[in-house]
Parts: structure tokens; sequence; C-alpha cells
């Protein structure tokens, strides 16, 4: 069972054979002798655009699946599906049985083989265990010897308090290789959020006897979405395992909350009519934080960060909240929060009409009434991603006029995919070490 949820659904032998049968499966459905059929063929293309761009716009504007419009390489994979039951539908009318027979079977290849294009795109499953959860399925919850209570965690770290954790931190002999990940609650005790299912990474230096007080890093995950992705899309405790090994084991505590309440929820980041995920995450997750967790409670060694939604997140964090989150990462964030590609709607669903409260809490808008001394963002799109690295570019010039220190980055031949977090999420920290004390 487990080589069956270790297939990799984006590289090796699974895309190539399924794509390869597509190919085939698609030549069986068109070619037909017949002057009409390629008549039939061209209606079908043209009822198959349609479709895709009919369950495009549904997805974003009646289902709000997503709160941008679809990129355009995953509305044509959207319209070859419709194509291949389009095509299914004409080869069974007017043909013998044993094409009546495979019709439906070309369909579903065809149809498998869009499907994996789609999530080629998005990177969003990279084995099957991660489309079928299998690949967090056995994550234990974080055990009460990696708890500490309240007086232990809010005391700070042995040595002098202003200097880097760096400078002052020995390596035991002994210490493991890798961090561990762990599942928790955290709940709504100020917002009243009714969160789902979080997650822990604790480095390796985690596992010292005494415990330093490490750093602590936020990360949300995108929208649709849930904070299991970061560690299966987003390779969390790769990234992390790698840091702390070119780091003595140090590395920052890693805590990734649900602030959506499901897969397709979507709370905007806000206090809203919605929900109060603002309060959530500016006030509960960092007492949360503190109270479970040996960490520094320094806000200078605190930092959030996201990707799409979740770096969209990060920056509000960021913009309103400097003295809890001064350091964060955005990665393929939006310019401000959305329900839906229609402002207006989103005002009235989330605010009941008051755009005046609305820009009072939208980023960019807070960016150009504040001035930063001590905060700074990094910042990263996928060049091929168009609307993402354009927001990306306002971010970063509004966060530079308002004083904050900003770095950028544009991953090569990407989209708005999980291979940019995967891509980047090591030199931001490399970025942010300092910041955090994790290197002189």
């Amino acid at each position: 069972m487990s080589t069956l949820t270790g297939l990799d659904l984006l590289t090796g032998g699974v895309p190539v054979i399924v794509g390869a049968a597509a190919v085939a499966a698609a030549l069986f459905l068109l070619l037909r002798r017949g002057r009409s059929w390629w008549m039939k063929i061209a209606a079908a293309v043209a009822a198959a655009a349609l479709l895709a761009l009919g369950t495009g716009w549904f997805l974003v504007h009646v289902a709000a699946v997503s709160a941008q419009e679809l990129p355009w390489p995953v509305t044509a994979w959207i319209g070859i599906a419709c194509l291949a039951m389009l095509l299914a539908g004409l080869n069974l009318a007017g043909t013998g049985w044993r094409r009546r027979a495979l019709a439906p079977v070309a369909m579903a290849v065809l149809i498998l083989g869009a499907a994996l294009q789609v999530n080629a795109y998005f990177g969003a499953y990279r084995t099957l265990g991660d489309l079928t959860g299998a690949s967090t399925a056995a994550i234990q919850t974080l055990p009460e010897g990696a708890r500490v209570g309240p007086q232990t965690a809010l005391q700070p770290a042995p040595g002098p308090k202003a200097g880097p954790l760096a400078g002052t931190w020995v390596k035991p002999a002994g210490l493991p290789a890798a961090g561990t990940i762990n599942s928790v609650q955290i709940p709504g005790a100020v917002s009243g959020f009714a969160a789902g299912n979080a997650y822990v990474y604790l480095p390796p230096a985690y596992q010292a006897g005494p415990r330093p007080a490490l750093p602590v890093l936020v990360l949300v995950a995108g929208q649709p979405g849930s904070p299991a992705d970061w560690i299966t899309a987003g390779g969390v405790k790769t990234a992390m395992d790698a840091f702390a090994a070119t780091h003595d084991g140090l590395a920052p505590v890693v805590v990734i909350p649900d602030v959506n309440g499901s897969a397709t929820g979507n709370t905007m980041c806000m206090d809203s009519r919605i929900a109060k995920a603002d309060t959530y995450l500016s006030t509960d997750v960092p007492a949360w934080i503190k109270a479970t967790l040996r960490v520094d409670p320094d806000p200078a060694r605190w930092a959030i960060g996201g990707f799409s939604f979740g770096g969209t997140c990060a920056l509000q964090m960021a913009s309103l909240h400097a003295d809890v989150y001064p350091s964060a990462i955005d990665l393929s964030g939006e310019a401000e929060p959305a329900l839906g590609p229609d402002r207006a709607a989103t005002v009235g669903q989330a605010f009941g009409g008051d755009t005046a409260a609305f820009d009072a809490v939208v980023p960019l808008q807070v960016l150009a009434a504040r001035h930063y001394t001590h905060s700074r963002i990094y910042l990263a799109a996928g060049a091929q991603d168009g609307t993402f690295s354009g927001y990306q570019a306002l971010v970063a010039d509004a966060a530079a006029k308002a004083g904050m220190d900003v770095k950028t980055a544009l991953v090569t031949g990407q989209g708005h995919s999980w291979e940019v977090p995967r891509q980047t999420l090591a030199p931001a920290m490399a970025w942010l070490a300092p910041a955090l004390g994790l290197s002189r």
C-alpha cells in the first residue's frame, strides 16, 4: 500500500504513461471517416471551449472555489476534459460495438490526463498519498513532552537577551539530524474562531536539553487548501531540516494554523462578518504558541509567511500587526484579500457594503498610511504568473515606500504553483536568518 500511495504524480513513470495513453485515447476518439464527422468535431471543439469558460466562471463566481480567475492553461485542460466527454458521446452513435465499448474508456483516460496536467500546473499533489490524505494521516498529535508550561515558555533564552541565538548556541553531541512534525489544535480563545487541524514543526535544536528558546515562523496555506499542504506540496520539513543542517540544528519552530475553518472556506484573514480571522492569527495563535512551546517571546524573532491566499495573509499581518510579525514571507500573494473578482461583492458580503471599513485593513492602503522601521518582507512569484507577479511588484513598491526592507524573487518557468514555495522558502529563510537570530 505504501508503494501505491508513494506514486509520483508530477514526475517519473505515471505522468509519462498516462500522457501517452491520453494521446492514444484522443486519437481514438477523433479519428473517424467522413466529412460530416469532422464537422461534428469542429462543433464539439467550440462547445468544449464554451463549457470550459462556463466551468471556470462557475467555479470562481458562483462556487467561490477561487478568488481569482483560473489561469488559462488550467481552463484549456478543463476544455480538453469537456471535449473528451463530448467526443465519447459522439462515438456512441452509429458505430460498432467495439468503438461503443472503448469510447467511455478513452474518455476516462483523457480526463485523467487532463486532471494530471491541472495538478502539475498547481503542484498541489505530488504523490497519490497527498491526494488521498495518506501522506499526513499518520502524523501524531503533539506529545506532552514537547509542551511547556506558560511560565517556562515565556522565559527568555539563556545568554544576552539582545544577542542572536546563533551567537550563544552550542550544538550538543547526539542531536538528531531531523526535526519532527505533529498535529495540534489551536483554540480561538479570544476570536471565537473554530479552526481545524494545525501542524507544528520542531527543529532538531528543540530536542536538546535544555531547550533553547527558538524563533517562530507561522505559515499559512493557500485557498482552497489546508495546513497539510505545507507538509505535502510545500515540503516544509525538507526545507527546515536542510536549514537546520547548516545551522547546527537551529531552525525556527514552524506553526501552520488553519485560518479558514475548511478546505474551501475563505475568511480573507480579516475580522469581518465572516469570522474574526485577524484576531485569531494575531492574538490567539501567538498566545497559544507562547503558552505551549519553548520559543523566544521577543517579536523581533517572529515571522509569518504563506503561499497564495497565505501570502496575502502574511502581508496583512505584517502591515497591520508589525508588533507581532515584523518579518514576512509573501509567496504568490494577492494585492488585497478577496472573496472573488468582484470587489463590491467582497465588501458587501464581508463588511455589509462598508468600503471604508474594508479599505482600512487592505494592505496597500495600510502601507500607504504607516511607516515601518523594523519590518522586512520577502516576496516571490512565478515568472509565468503574470497576475501574481504583477501583484508582487505593487506590494514591493508600497512596502519599500513604507520603510520596510524588501527582497524580491521570480521563479523561472513557474506559474501559480506550489513549486514557488518549494524553491523560495530556503532563500527566504537565509535572508531572514539574521533577523530571527539564526545567524550572526
